[in-house]
């Protein structure tokens, strides 16, 4: 090959860096500088190390596709091994599996579906990591102070939870830290095939300034919330957790400011990742803007961001995914973006489901939003838990 070739072959080469389309004007970061990032845990495993610089690197040159649930149910079927509504449409798993690992901590009985779900939230979970992609994990956790399930009308009643949490010796206290030690040795044993231990985004206590939770807005002043993550995430450190990459995430479902973003804010040295959950319906205005507010707190934080939930319940709009996901999030700097659960329904009476699945009038819009070079699903990832260049972990 003469020199004139080989140089021309060099300088395409990186624009061939997908296969899946044609670049729709993606921001790549040319610098070649190194850019260091701190996470809480300065102890984390070189994998959680790695995975994070990598949720950075990514957002140069674009975003990871999530969903909730994926591997563990769809509209269709429930607990089969390698199922996933998005590789039924697209040929592909997410990169992102996100699930619920409460119930392996608060003692219930059943989970929201059945007692089955707690070992097949164990397999998926060692599945997704040893197919690389990325797991995130967020924790719909029971009332601790007065025994109240998830949902029940009693779930945030009282005010004085995250307290009795907080008071050392109580009743509570010493419940909670059982959970906590539940928490504990559930990261220990999730150990991919490769005998690593496998690393976790973890979201506790999120959406943290609505009313619904007990550890929200309606059940907790700022100080205790901000003392009940703090007491978590020290929790989990004591107990020699080292795979959790610590993630907040307010919900944004309204056009928000910087200081929405950041009331409640545990302390930069508690949180990793900057996430927002973000049910707008189909306003894009919206979403533009928490999108362009989460970018500059991100950037201004050095830490990661993305969207850790989002999604219409039992949506129709055929162009949903190119028109209202692709396009907004084109060049916004975010790791992921999240859709919420589809939920098993094989007779469609229960229209609770988020995402696309096979036969949904969106799947076309789909593939093509699949398509687009800026979006990461699970064969598009390099591999997450090798440090990315250009990037330092302390």
């Amino acid at each position: 090959m003469n020199r004139s070739i080989l140089m021309l072959f060099i300088a395409v080469l990186p624009l061939c860096f997908s296969c899946k389309g044609e670049d729709p004007a993606v921001d790549n970061d040319k610098s070649g500088e190194t850019i260091t990032l701190k996470m809480v845990d300065p102890d984390a495993t070189a994998e959680t190390k790695a995975l994070y610089s990598n949720l950075w690197a990514i957002r140069e040159r674009g975003w990871m596709f999530g969903h909730q649930n994926d591997l563990i149910c769809g509209r269709n079927w429930r607990y089969d091994e390698g199922g996933s509504d998005t590789k039924a449409v697209c040929g592909d798993y997410p990169a992102v599996f996100a699930l619920d690992v409460a119930s392996f901590m608060d003692g219930r009985k059943a989970d929201f579906q059945d007692t089955l779900a707690n070992p097949v939230k164990r397999r998926t979970i060692k599945e997704a990591y040893d197919r690389g992609m990325v797991v995130m994990a967020c924790l719909h956790l029971n009332n601790p102070l007065n025994g109240a399930g998830y949902g029940d009308k009693n779930y945030n009643s009282s005010n004085q939870v995250a307290a009795e949490i907080l008071k050392s010796g109580s009743e509570t206290n010493l419940l909670f830290n059982t959970w906590l030690d539940n928490l504990a040795a559930l990261a220990k044993s999730l150990v991919g095939s490769d005998g690593v231990q496998i690393p976790i985004i973890l979201r506790p206590f999120h959406e943290h300034a609505h009313e619904w939770s007990w550890w929200g807005s309606s059940c907790t002043t700022a100080a205790e919330y901000i003392a009940l993550w703090r007491y978590l995430v020290d929790g989990m450190i004591a107990r020699g957790v080292h795979t959790f990459i610590y993630a907040s995430s307010p919900a944004m479902n309204t056009q928000q400011s910087e200081s929405d973003y950041t009331y409640r804010w545990p302390g930069d040295d508690y949180v990793d990742f900057m996430g927002i959950d973000c049910y707008v319906g189909l306003n894009n205005n919206v979403f533009l803007n928490n999108l362009k507010l989460l970018k500059k707190v991100s950037e201004a934080k050095l830490k990661p961001a993305g969207v850790t939930e989002i999604g219409v319940e039992h949506f129709s709009a055929v162009d949903y995914w190119t028109n209202n996901i692709a396009a907004p999030m084109a060049n916004r700097k975010m790791s992921m973006l999240v859709t919420w659960t589809n939920e098993y329904s094989p007779l469609g009476q229960d229209r609770n489901y988020f995402s696309v699945y096979p036969g949904h009038p969106s799947e076309e819009s789909f593939r093509v939003m699949y398509s687009r070079p800026d979006t990461f699903f699970c064969e598009d990832l390099p591999d997450m838990y090798v440090m990315a260049e250009n990037v330092k972990v302390e």
